[in-house]
């Protein structure tokens, strides 16, 4: 049997999770249509995603269409958990984009559009909400050619717009206008079908024309449009039709090598670690050891399917399945299983750009909390968790305000922890300006460790990382120390003169020693004479900073690219608007009645924006924003909070001893 690893994808309350229940009632799954206001939907499970009608997680659902099985993954529709919406587009074979037919292309529509273009996932899309009062037909195909994209085609005709009755025809061969709209279409991308329009028109059968639009489907060239509502079910027989024919789904190769992607990561209820993970080849069965992560290994100890609305346990996942596995204890969000390169384009994750304290109600639940969110940041990868042991806080990266209230919720119900909150800062980083080196000698005053270490950090290209290499023999000592030396360095740079984190960096290891192991006369271990990892591991933020502060670093802030379409009367408050946040504009495209700016803002700004923008436009404005760079900091430099272990205070408490010696 076929299988179909389908998204659901759509801007907050579109109506994709309603549709997601529509399409299980269709295939038989479930008896009754679940209400999202209601919170009785099957794939939002989570409580706050019931209490607030939006999708958080992505939730995996099976169910068949006559000889295809389709594992269909709904998607949080709201920018804070862009992240997710990108770990399920990394596993996906085809997506449905379901746009209002009231409010139409919304900004993160957009969004969505851009990265299933980019990603080249072949895309249906569904007008849904057709029942609504309000709801447009004609005049949001044409938004969606110019602001989604031109390689679109309206598959029926809608009828009824804003009653209950409102329903869908699909068109067929008897409809010429269709058919002369497919050939226009297809043959911008298809030279050999425009040479057969142009010589024998006639030969362009209807039967070959959908063919055509098969062909191109899949490869993501054009995106068929249905219209419909979740709600009563019109149109959606037509797009269950649709997402059969024209949408990949293939057998895979279960005889091929185990290929597999890791994209959701949960908790069972005795707290063992599940992965969810789909299988582009081969097959992974019960006991198997697979490795990941590098070099690290587990065994499988059971494996569960998604199967007919199910989720069953069997023996073996294989080639084109979803499946969760157990016994994989050190598995992350991301991790390849076998051969990598088989499957997709794993999806691109922007670095969250916002940041806060986080701290218990109840002091005595402080460890339970540390425990917790470790639990949470390996469901999110991109929740960076950062301890100051200083001062006894703890820090947790963030995309949006809405994040604050999930995890809130979620401490609270899953692990019975309260929590609160303080104000919502940026995220900046440090890049390297020059140069730097530093040396510390052992056995030479003031290094108080019996280590020698020496250290050059250069800069490097944006993106590439921080990489250790050496310019000493490998033999030189034990491989013990230089492992302390370079984990140390991956730490250190975690916080760099400033107090941010310096994303690309090459280090190189100059100068090493150590004195040798020494025992007294009963050949018992004296490390006070002889070299430990310790002292690398205590040496190295030390040398490496002073090296950091000769090549010296400058803060960079990150920025997002923003779009907004206001009223073009309002465009004169708006731009005085931007200048007062920092933004960066370009040339404004102005319109008769819709004006478009485009540009650059800071991303501490953009929530002020969103909490302007319906004064300045009336009402109407709509903002599109994601982080797009880092820049250099123009005006004050930000210092970040600096933990205890940060090299500085390191540092300051090396020379504090010193002194007192």
């Amino acid at each position: 049997m076929r299988t179909l690893n389908l998204g659901i994808l759509a801007h907050v309350d579109a109506g994709k999770t309603s549709l997601t229940e529509r399409l299980l009632y269709a295939a038989g799954v479930i008896d009754e249509v679940g209400s999202v206001d209601d919170g009785s939907t099957q794939t939002d499970s989570l409580a706050l995603e019931r209490q607030r009608g939006i999708t958080i997680k992505s939730a995996v659902v099976s169910f068949a269409i006559d000889d295809v099985t389709v594992n269909l993954i709904d998607t949080p529709g709201h920018p804070d958990f862009i992240a997710e919406v990108e770990r399920a587009l990394s596993v996906l074979d085809g997506a449905v984009l379901v746009i209002s037919a009231v409010e139409g292309v919304q900004a993160q529509t957009r969004v969505l559009m851009r990265t299933l273009q980019r990603l080249r996932i072949p895309t249906l899309i569904f007008v849904n909400k057709l029942d609504r009062r309000g709801a447009q037909a004609p005049e949001l195909l044409a938004s969606i050619t110019e602001r989604l994209s031109a390689d679109v085609i309206a598959m029926g005709a809608a009828t009824g717009l804003g009653t209950a009755s409102a329903g869908f025809t699909p068109y067929g061969r008897e409809d010429s206008d269709f058919s002369q709209t497919l050939i226009e279409l297809l043959a911008v991308n298809d030279d050999q079908l425009l040479t057969m329009f142009v010589e024998n028109e006639q030969a362009l059968s209807y039967d070959v024309l959908r063919g055509k639009l098969v062909e191109q489907t899949r490869r993501a060239l054009v995106h068929p449009v249905y219209f419909g509502s979740a709600i009563t079910g019109a149109g959606v027989d037509a797009l269950i039709a649709g997402i059969r024919e024209l949408l990949p789904a293939a057998e895979g190769d279960v005889e091929g090598p185990v290929s597999g992607s890791v994209f959701k990561v949960e908790r069972g209820p005795a707290g063992e670690k599940i992965a969810f993970v789909r299988m582009f080849s081969g097959a992974i069965r019960t006991r198997d050891r697979l490795r990941f992560h590098g070099d690290r290994e587990s065994k499988v100890t059971s494996i569960s399917v998604f199967d007919g609305g199910s989720v069953l346990t069997r023996p073996e996942v294989s080639a084109g399945q979803i499946g969760k596995l157990w016994g994989l204890g050190e598995i992350q969000i991301g991790d390849a299983i076998g051969v990598e390169g088989i499957g997709a384009e794993s999806g691109y994750f922007a670095p969250p750009t916002l940041e806060t304290v986080i701290s218990p109600v109840k002091p005595s639940d402080k460890g339970n909390l540390q425990v917790a969110l470790s639990q949470l940041a390996e469901q999110d990868p991109l929740i960076n968790l950062r301890q100051d042991d200083l001062r006894g806080e703890t820090f947790v990266s963030l995309y949006g305000e809405v994040q604050k209230e999930v995890i809130q919720t979620t401490l609270a119900s899953e692990f019975g922890i309260d929590v609160t909150f303080r104000e919502t800062t940026t995220i900046c980083i440090e890049r390297l300006d020059g140069i730097g080196a530093a040396v510390e000698f052992n056995k030479q005053d003031p290094n108080p460790f019996l280590a020698t270490i020496g250290l050059r950090v250069e800069p490097a290209p944006v993106n590439e990382g921080v990489s250790f290499r050496l310019e000493v023999e490998l033999g030189s000592m034990p491989y013990a120390f230089i492992k302390a030396v370079e984990e140390t360095v991956h730490e250190t740079l975690q916080q760099g003169i400033h107090g941010w984190q310096i994303p690309d960096a090459r280090v190189v290891m100059t100068h090493s020693g150590y004195s040798a192991r020494q025992s007294h006369a009963h050949a018992v271990f004296d490390k006070s004479m002889s070299s430990t990892a310790g002292d690398f591991r205590n040496l190295t933020p030390l040398v490496l900073m002073t090296a950091l502060q000769q090549a010296g670093t400058t803060v960079h802030e990150p920025m997002h690219h923003f779009q907004l379409e206001i009223p073009t009367d309002t465009a004169r408050g708006v731009l005085a608007a931007l200048a007062r946040l920092r933004a960066i504009p370009q040339v404004p495209a102005l319109g008769s009645e819709t004006s478009v700016l485009e540009g650059e803002i800071p991303a501490a700004a953009v929530y002020q924006l969103e909490q302007q923008l319906p004064a300045l436009s009336r009402g109407e404005g709509v903002l599109e924003s994601s982080f797009e760079r880092y820049q250099p900091v123009t005006g004050p430099i930000p210092s970040r909070p600096r933990t205890d272990n940060d090299p500085l205070n390191r540092r300051d408490y090396l020379l504090h001893v010193l002194r007192r010696v």
